[in-house]
C-alpha cells in the first residue's frame, strides 16, 4: 500500500483517483543545456528530482516541498557536446560541474594526470592523459527504460540506462544505472553495475561528488557523519581555518577545503535544524572505503560535497605505484547501491 496525504492508497483505488507522481521525459531547450534529455520524478510527497539522461544520468536539481538541495552551480546543466575534456590541465570538468550527484569514473577519479597505457598494447599510446574526476558524466546513456511498476503493494517510480566508456586500443567499460524512488517515499536508490566486456583487465575508479546546496546548505547547517578519523585535509584548511561541521553563510573568495575522513558507517549527511531538514547520504564501506568532505563555500557557488570513493584522495599514479588500483577482469562487474534520504526534523 501507499501512504499519500494522509491516506493509504492501493493500485486500484489510486487509479481510481487519477493516480499521483510518476516519471516523465522532456528534453532542455535553452543556452547551453539545450538538447539534454531529463527525467522528472515525483513521489508525490513534495520529493522532486530530475535525472540528466544525457549526462551520465546523473541527477541535477532536487527539492522536497520546495526546499532545495541538490546544488545548481553558474555552469547549468551543460550538454556533453560542449565538453572541452583535455582542456585546461584537465581541469575543463569544472565547465560541466553542476547537479545533487556528479560522478566520477569510470577508469580515473580525482585530479588530472598521466598514466601508463602500456596494458592496452597499442604502442602509439604510451600514456593516458587524464582529466579531472574522468570522462563518465559526459557521456549520454542509451536510455533502456523507465515509469511505474507495482511491486507487490508498493509502487516504484524508476529509470534505467546504460552508459558506454570506450575508445579502440584503450578503456572499454559500460556503467548500468538504475534509479528507484518509492511512490509516497522520500527516498532516491541509486544502483550502479559496472562491468568489463573487453578481453583485458581494465582499470576501474569510481566515484560519487554530491553536491548539496542552498537552501539546505545555509549558515548554522550541519555536517553529521560517523568520523574515526581525518586522514589528511587539503592547506587551506590551515589557512582559512573555517569549521568543517557548523558551516558558514557564503564566504567571498573562499578557497575549497578537502578532508579525507575515515568513517565507522557509511553514512554522512547536512542537517539544517532552522529549515527541519536533513538529507542523509547512505552507502556501502566495502564498495566504497573511501570518503571525502569537499567544502566550497565561495559567495556564488556556495556547495558542500559528500564523496563516497572506491579510492584514496592520493588519486589514480598512487593507486597503481602502491598496488590498490582496481582491476576489472574480462566479464568482471562491480555493483554499488547508495541511498538518498530526505527527513523532515522534529
Amino acid at each position: 500500500m501507499t501512504d499519500l496525504y494522509g491516506q493509504t492508497y492501493g493500485a486500484r483505488e489510486l487509479a481510481a483517483r487519477g493516480g499521483a507522481g510518476g516519471v516523465r521525459l522532456v528534453t532542455l531547450s535553452d543556452g547551453v543545456e539545450r538538447g539534454v534529455r531529463a527525467l522528472e520524478f515525483s513521489t508525490g510527497t513534495g520529493l522532486r528530482f530530475e535525472v540528466l539522461v544525457d549526462r551520465a544520468m546523473d541527477i541535477g536539481a532536487a527539492e522536497h516541498r520546495g526546499r532545495a538541495f541538490g546544488w545548481r552551480s553558474p555552469t547549468g546543466f551543460r550538454h556533453p557536446g560542449l565538453h572541452e575534456h583535455a582542456d585546461e590541465d584537465g581541469l575543463s570538468w569544472l565547465r560541466s560541474f553542476s547537479g545533487l550527484v556528479v560522478t566520477g569514473g569510470l577508469d580515473h577519479t580525482l585530479f588530472g594526470d598521466s598514466v601508463d597505457a602500456s596494458g592496452y598494447r597499442y604502442p602509439p599510446r604510451a600514456s593516458v592523459q587524464h582529466g579531472l574526476h574522468g570522462r563518465v558524466s559526459n557521456i549520454p546513456a542509451r536510455l533502456s527504460g523507465y515509469g511505474s511498476t507495482w511491486d507487490g503493494d508498493r509502487c516504484v517510480l524508476w529509470a534505467e540506462g546504460e552508459i558506454r566508456q570506450a575508445a579502440v586500443f584503450a578503456e572499454n567499460l559500460t556503467l548500468v544505472r538504475r534509479i528507484e524512488a518509492d511512490l509516497g517515499g522520500n527516498e532516491i536508490r541509486l544502483i550502479d553495475t559496472v562491468h568489463n566486456p573487453a578481453f583485458e583487465p581494465m582499470p576501474h575508479m569510481f566515484l560519487y561528488h554530491i553536491n548539496l546546496g542552498w537552501p539546505l546548505l545555509d549558515e548554522g547547517a550541519r555536517f553529521d557523519a560517523p568520523v574515526e578519523e581525518t586522514l589528511w585535509r587539503s592547506d587551506s584548511v590551515d589557512e582559512q581555518g573555517v569549521d568543517n561541521v557548523v558551516l558558514p553563510a557564503p564566504i567571498p573568495g573562499f578557497v575549497e577545503q578537502v578532508y579525507a575522513h575515515r568513517l565507522t558507517a557509511g553514512r554522512a549527511a547536512v542537517v539544517n535544524e532552522r529549515l527541519g531538514m536533513a538529507v542523509s547520504v547512505h552507502w556501502s564501506l566495502e564498495e566504497f572505503p573511501h570518503f571525502f568532505e569537499w567544502l566550497n563555500l565561495r559567495a556564488g557557488n556556495y556547495a558542500i560535497g559528500l564523496e563516497p570513493s572506491t579510492h584514496h584522495v592520493t588519486g589514480d599514479r598512487a593507486a597503481r605505484d602502491n598496488g590498490t588500483m582496481t582491476w576489472l577482469e574480462p566479464g568482471e562487474t562491480r555493483t554499488y547501491r547508495t541511498a538518498f534520504r530526505v527527513e523532515d526534523l522534529p
